[in-house]
C-alpha cells in the first residue's frame, strides 16, 4: 500500500462532463493516495450534477472561485482579438490566476494537469520546481476546424505542449496514434497510453429469438450521444446515407439540441423516415450506460479533417463497446486502432465513398440479425479483454508510482 502521498489533479472541466480526471482521482484514492481534485467554480446548472456524481468518493473536490467580473470578461475578449494581431496571452483561454494560486499552496507530491488552461499552469509549476505530470486527452493546438481557431493562442499552446512533453514526470494520452503524433511533433519521451475506457458495466442480456406467439422484435436501433446535438458532428452525412437504406432500423440521438438543428436533420427525410428518428434529452452520467445498452449499434462519427479528432479515441466509442453495441465508425486513425483489435465488432465507413456506398454497408449490417448479434458480442468481448478501466487503472498506478520514485 503506498504511503499517504499527496496527489493534486487540476481540471478546468466539470466532473460531470469530464470523466477522465474523476476516474483518475478515484483510482489513486483507492490505492491509498491523498487525492484532491481541483476545478474552477461550477456553472450553477451543473453544480448539482457534480455533487451527485462525487458523492461517496474517497477524495476531496476543491472548487476554486473564478472571477466573473466585467473587467475579467473584457480582458478575455481583448486577449482573444489580439491573437489575430500576433499577441498571444493565456487570458485568451481564461483566467488561470485563482487555480494557479490554489495549486501552489497545496504542496502536493505530484500535480497532474488536464485540459489546456491547467496545462499552462503545469508549466508555471515546473518553473518553480514542483513535480508535474500531464494528461493529453485532446491535442488542443490541433483541435477544431480552421474557422474556429482564429482567436486561439496556438503558438502558446504548442510551446506549453512541448514543455510538458519534455519536462513532465510523465505524459499520458488516449491512443497510440495520438502518442506517436505528439512524439513525432515535439520529441521527448513518447507519451504513455491510457484510453478513455470506463469500468465494466453489467454484461448486456442476449435477446432471445421471437416465437410464433411473441411480439416481433423491433428493428435494430442506431444510437448516438453527445453534450450538444448540433452541426459538425457527422450526423448530417450519416442520415444522408441512412435514408437510402432499405432494411428497417431506428435512430436515437441524445444531446442538448442547437436551436433549429432537429428540424434541419429531419428536413431531407420522408414522413415515414421521420417517425423512425427519436431525440432524447441529456441524462445523468449514472443513467447513461444502461440507456446505451438498450440499443444495437453505436455511431462514432468523428471528423477526420480535425487532427485531434482523427487521432484520439473518444469516450463515446469505448462506452459503446462496454454496453455491447456493434460499431459504425468514421475512418479515423483512433477508431481504426480500436477496430483493428477486433474487426468483427463493427464497421468503418470509408472516407472515399458516397452516401450510396455507405447505405449499402449499413444495409449489409442490418440485414442479418444473427451476424449483428455476433458483432455486438465481439464488441463487448473487446471491452472485457482490452478497453475497460480495469485494464487501464494498473497502468495509471504504475506511472504515478514511477513519477513519485
Amino acid at each position: 500500500m503506498p504511503s499517504r502521498r499527496r496527489i493534486l489533479i487540476i481540471s478546468s472541466g466539470h466532473p460531470c462532463r469530464n470523466p477522465r480526471p474523476v476516474k483518475e482521482a478515484t483510482t489513486l484514492a483507492a490505492a491509498g493516495y491523498d487525492v484532491t481534485l481541483l476545478t474552477p467554480s461550477p456553472d450553477p446548472a451543473l453544480a448539482l450534477l457534480d455533487k451527485e456524481l462525487l458523492k461517496g468518493r474517497h477524495f476531496r473536490h476543491e472548487i476554486v472561485p473564478a472571477p466573473h467580473s466585467f473587467s475579467q470578461r473584457l480582458r478575455q475578449w481583448l486577449a482573444r482579438r489580439l491573437v489575430a494581431r500576433g499577441y498571444e496571452s493565456i487570458h485568451a483561454l481564461g483566467n488561470p490566476a485563482a487555480l494557479l494560486r490554489a495549486a501552489r499552496v497545496n504542496h502536493a507530491d505530484l500535480v497532474i494537469v488536464h485540459n489546456e488552461l491547467p496545462h499552462w499552469i503545469g508549466t508555471r509549476l515546473l518553473a518553480s520546481g514542483q513535480p508535474v505530470a500531464a494528461d493529453f486527452e485532446d491535442w488542443h493546438s490541433e483541435d477544431l476546424l480552421p474557422a474556429d481557431r482564429t482567436h486561439r493562442p496556438l503558438k502558446l499552446l504548442r510551446a506549453t505542449e512541448r514543455k510538458l512533453l519534455h519536462r513532465a514526470r510523465y505524459v499520458s494520452t488516449t491512443s497510440h496514434a495520438l502518442a506517436d503524433a505528439l512524439h513525432a511533433r515535439y520529441g521527448g519521451p513518447r507519451p504513455e497510453v491510457l484510453t478513455n475506457a470506463f469500468p465494466l458495466q453489467p454484461a448486456p442480456s442476449v435477446s432471445q429469438p421471437s416465437t410464433l406467439n411473441s411480439q416481433p422484435a423491433p428493428p435494430p436501433s442506431f444510437f448516438w450521444f453527445s453534450q450538444t446535438l448540433g452541426p459538425g458532428r457527422g450526423l448530417e452525412a450519416f442520415l444522408a446515407a441512412w435514408k437510402l437504406t432499405t432494411a428497417p432500423s431506428r435512430v436515437v440521438l441524445l444531446g442538448e439540441p442547437v436551436p433549429g438543428f432537429e428540424q434541419k436533420l429531419l428536413a431531407p427525410l420522408s414522413s415515414a423516415q421521420r417517425t423512425c428518428i427519436r431525440f432524447l434529452p441529456l441524462v445523468p452520467n449514472a443513467a447513461l450506460p444502461a440507456l446505451i445498452a438498450e440499443h444495437d449499434i453505436g455511431l462514432a462519427l468523428e471528423d477526420p479533417a480535425i487532427v485531434n479528432r482523427d487521432l484520439t479515441i473518444t469516450n463515446k466509442i469505448l462506452q459503446y463497446l462496454n454496453a455491447g453495441l456493434a460499431l459504425v465508425a468514421t475512418d479515423t486513425a483512433g477508431q481504426r486502432e480500436v477496430l483493428a483489435c477486433s474487426p468483427d465488432a463493427g464497421l468503418i465507413l470509408p472516407r472515399i465513398a458516397d452516401a450510396t456506398e455507405h447505405a449499402r454497408l449499413l444495409d449489409h449490417l442490418l440485414a442479418d440479425s444473427s451476424a449483428l448479434l455476433a458483432r455486438k458480442q465481439a464488441a463487448r468481448l473487446l471491452a472485457e479483454t482490452q478497453y475497460c478501466w480495469e485494464k487501464e487503472s494498473p497502468r495509471l498506478l504504475a506511472l504515478v508510482e514511477k513519477a513519485l520514485a
